[in-house]
């Protein structure tokens, strides 16, 4: 492994950036144990970045900069036992495919798949589901390079407090090397996508929630419309879209044409409730059978920023009138539709839905637009509903705010300060976070 010329890091959407003092490459769990012992020789930080996927500054690396481009190996494929373990680099769209060559899936997941598999787990990342829970419920191994150069693994029966802090941990107790992944069989989804009012969707909320494994809806602010995607699984046959169909719906018009809309309401933002009531009602049912993973992702190419707050389940309705009720208060002019997705309890510390059934809202603006008066305004509600910031999205809440919002959040602290207690692995957003 031999260091980078010094250059500047920036996230995916252009909103984080950061010129460490040194970038390196390594190729093995005992390379990155090497760049640690190294940092710590310098008296410098160090972090792993994934790719760029986070809003906040969770990856920013002041001193040591790690890139995870390498460290995709995949270690072992347990398809008896559904254990699959695999390096921290590797994307989730790789890992999904292998997954699928061994009939093998992840139970639930996120809409994109482009981040790597600790990246997305180290923010806790989550999809919607009424029983399958997030990625921090899909893990049965981690192994971590700790502060002081050893790389230890922990699982429910090995070190279990490390790992239940450390499955959505930030890379604050070390850096995740490995992963061993616990999935279930493959498996088909039946995909229904319907428009539906605002009214009729609140009012059905509960029974959508009940009556599918995978329930989620789109509102577009200033308009009635919503979108409804509700995922089932079955036997098959598999039906998927046609790929024109695929091409014109998830290609051309979610992405090519929504770039162009947010360009124009970027330069004329009056224009937004008008445009946004064109594109409630341009949107048009269907229904098709995909492998699963293929029907939880989605391409998006539209730069963006992002807020997402989790609320207790029972407070999502009230809040979602509230949220409606600050539109019409606000000048807001919003292009992109807010996404609401729900989420069984969590056992991770610092997951979102530690210990309580959980809805999600995550409010987004076009990358080169103003976000701050939008997104304070949104989580001044969800705050004032306990709401916990999604650890890779947007927010401005620090460690006095979420030792109130997390029960097991002075555990973590004690384990960070018994793990790093030089703080090696810190940096401004895990400071903002963490208080030290």
């Amino acid at each position: 492994m031999s260091p980078e010329t010094r250059r500047t890091w920036q996230n995916w959407a252009g909103n984080q950036q950061a010129t460490p003092h040194r970038t390196a490459t390594p190729r093995t769990a005992a390379e990155v144990a090497d760049a640690v012992r190294a940092a710590a020789a310098d008296g410098r930080t160090v972090r792993m970045t994934g790719t760029g996927h986070s809003f906040t500054g969770a990856a920013v690396a002041e001193g040591v900069l790690l890139r995870p481009t390498a460290l995709t190996a995949v270690r072992s494929v347990d398809t008896a036992a559904g254990l699959v373990t695999v390096e921290a680099g590797l994307p989730l769209h790789a890992l999904n495919r292998l997954l699928d060559d061994h009939g093998l899936a992840l139970a639930n997941m996120g809409d994109i798949q482009e981040q790597t598999v600790a990246g997305a787990l180290q923010t806790a990342t989550h999809g919607t589901g009424r029983d399958a829970a997030g990625l921090a419920s899909q893990v049965a191994e981690l192994e971590l390079v700790l502060a002081d150069g050893t790389t230890v693994t922990c699982s429910p029966a090995e070190r279990p407090e490390l790992f239940d802090a450390a499955r959505a941990g930030l890379g604050a107790l070390g850096i995740v090397t490995a992963i061993t992944w616990r999935t279930v069989p493959k498996f088909l989804l039946r995909a229904q996508e319907e428009p539906m009012k605002w009214d009729e969707v609140l009012a059905r909320i509960d029974e959508f929630d009940s009556a599918n494994e995978h329930f989620e809806f789109y509102w577009f602010p200033h308009t009635e419309g919503c979108l409804t995607k509700r995922n089932n699984r079955v036997e098959g046959p598999a039906q998927p879209l046609p790929k024109l169909k695929h091409w014109l719906d998830d290609r051309f018009l979610s992405n090519t044409v929504f770039g162009a809309v947010n360009r124009v309401t970027h330069r004329v933002p009056s224009s937004t409730p008008f445009i946004n009531g064109i594109s409630a009602k341009a949107l048009g049912a269907r229904t098709y059978t995909d492998t699963s993973y293929k029907v939880f992702t989605s391409p998006r190419t539209v730069r963006f920023k992002e807020q997402e707050y989790a609320i207790p389940r029972e407070e999502l309705v009230p809040a979602l009138r509230e949220l409606r009720g600050l539109f019409a208060r606000k000048d807001w002019r919003i292009s992109f539709p807010i996404e609401v997705r729900l989420l069984p309890a969590e056992d991770a510390w610092l997951s979102m839905a530690y210990g309580r059934r959980t809805a999600f809202i995550a409010v987004h603006v076009y990358n080169r637009d103003p976000h701050e008066e939008y997104f304070g305004g949104v989580e001044d509600l969800m705050t004032s509903l306990g709401g916990r910031p999604h650890w890779g999205k947007l927010h401005t809440r620090d460690a006095a705010y979420l030792e109130k919002a997390y029960p097991r959040f002075s555990d973590f602290q004690a384990l960070r300060d018994e793990y790093d207690p030089d703080r090696r692995f810190a940096n401004p957003y895990t400071r903002q976070v963490f208080g030290d």
